[in-house]
């Protein structure tokens, strides 16, 4: 792995160092790649999970499971590979992640049944982690704050394009050469994004500022265990993705065996959705540059709550037909949108000098709680009623993790910030 770690030069741009647009967008591009495998690993697979259930032999609840061991193996990945980052450089990690995505990808073309597929899905998350958290790290090796925040919010664009693209390649894929045709495009876009990394990603933790020991790389995490507020925040990733993934779970067999779609209709509502995460995601990125985050946090949640409570009415009612199901839906995503870029940026912002095991603490607590909450869907029949009620528990928990956790509600929460070590933590 040190081989590969040569070290480069070149910094990430910043607005500091004046950047122009062009030189932005390509980290943007680069960064937003990395994050984005996990996304494209999910979501190229989803058109296909009734067909994969019907070939293996096995139950809607099984199979879902394949999607729950991705999240797995990536919330895993990310605590061991985290703070690996920061004690051995970042373009290190990347490059035995990929690897591992790529030889785990190839190995689903052999399985037959839905076990060892699990256990495949599960390694491949843990190689699709060590980009995403990677990409998260690099951001905070550069930024803080509002800055940070805006650049993820920028990586939506790019991680977005995952739900609007990916679905309808995997189904057009499935369609021609059956759904195992779909890892063979995994492999492949793992390898580009090696050759891509190998090209163009420079080391942004230099030596000095590495932790020296292996003791140094595990007492990050308890450091990071003892900060209430880091805490808090770094929970809310992870509820929201909880919501994200019930749907993601659940709605392939609510749209298409509750509703009758076919793939391609699957594909097309899927992509429509993925464009509400990236409109919210591009908004908070304008916004930020005007408002404090946590400003921001504090009033998309309870909308989104709301948003919630109105899909879960409908789908217990039936009210509206798909239509009815589809516009909650879409505005519950579409205000979540706004709450990981944000909380995510101040939680680090309070670790700046262990941002790997940060990002990865994060990261792991958005893959694991998002891994464990979204296969309910399935436990509880897998239909509408199921995802909405697993959407609305993931939101309403969240809106309490803001109000009493991190406080946000209280005297004083607009102008909090949680940069101690600049002395711009102030009163919450």
């Amino acid at each position: 792995m040190t081989a590969l770690a040569r070290p480069q030069t070149a910094p990430i741009p910043t607005r500091a160092a004046r950047t122009g647009r062009a030189s932005m967008a390509k980290w943007v591009l680069l960064l937003g790649s990395m994050a984005a495998l996990g996304a494209l690993t999910t979501d190229m697979y989803l058109p296909s999970l009734p067909e994969v259930a019907t070939e293996l032999g096995t139950g809607m609840s099984a199979v879902q499971f394949t999607i729950t061991g991705t999240l797995i193996g990536g919330a895993v990945g990310q605590l061991v590979i985290g703070p690996l980052s920061d004690r051995y450089g970042r373009r290190a990690p990347v490059f035995a992640g990929l690897v591992l995505h790529i030889v785990a990808s190839l190995l689903c073309l052999l399985a037959y049944s839905v076990v060892p597929l699990i256990a495949l899905r599960m390694l491949q998350g843990v190689g699709n982690a060590a980009a995403g958290v990677v990409a998260i790290a690099v951001i905070r090796d550069r930024m803080t704050g509002s800055d940070a925040s805006a650049l993820l919010s920028r990586l939506m664009l790019v991680i977005g394009v995952a739900p609007l693209l990916a679905p309808t390649i995997g189904s057009a894929l499935a369609h021609l050469w059956g759904w195992r045709s779909v890892f063979v495009a995994l492999a492949v876009l793992g390898a580009g994004l090696f050759v891509i990394v190998w090209r163009f990603l420079p080391e942004t933790l230099p030596a000095e500022r590495r932790l020296r020991s292996t003791r140094g790389v595990m007492r990050s995490y308890r450091v990071l265990a003892a900060d209430g507020r880091f805490m808090a925040y770094a929970l809310l990733p992870g509820l929201t993705m909880a919501a994200l993934f019930a749907y993601v779970a659940g709605s392939p067999f609510v749209l298409r065996d509750g509703y009758g779609l076919s793939s391609g209709e699957f594909a097309m509502l899927f992509a429509i959705n993925g464009a509400g995460l990236v409109l919210g995601a591009q908004l908070n990125a304008a916004l930020v540059r005007r408002f404090a985050p946590i400003r921001i946090i504090r009033i998309a949640m309870p909308f989104a709550v709301i948003c919630a409570l109105v899909l879960t009415a409908t789908a217990l009612t039936g009210a509206g037909g798909l239509l009815g199901l589809l516009l909650p839906l879409f505005f519950v995503l579409f205000f979540g949108s706004f709450i990981p870029p944000n909380a995510s940026a101040i939680a680090l912002g309070r670790h700046g000098e262990r941002a790997g095991a940060a990002a990865a603490f994060i990261g792991a607590l958005q893959a694991g709680i998002a891994g464990v909450i979204a296969p309910i869907v399935g436990v509880l029949g897998g239909n509408a009623t199921a995802m909405a009620i697993v959407m609305l528990a993931a939101v309403a928990v969240s809106l309490g993790v803001i109000a009493f956790g991190a406080r946000a509600y209280r005297r004083g929460g607009w102008e909090a910030t949680v940069e101690p070590d600049t002395l711009q933590d102030r009163r919450a």
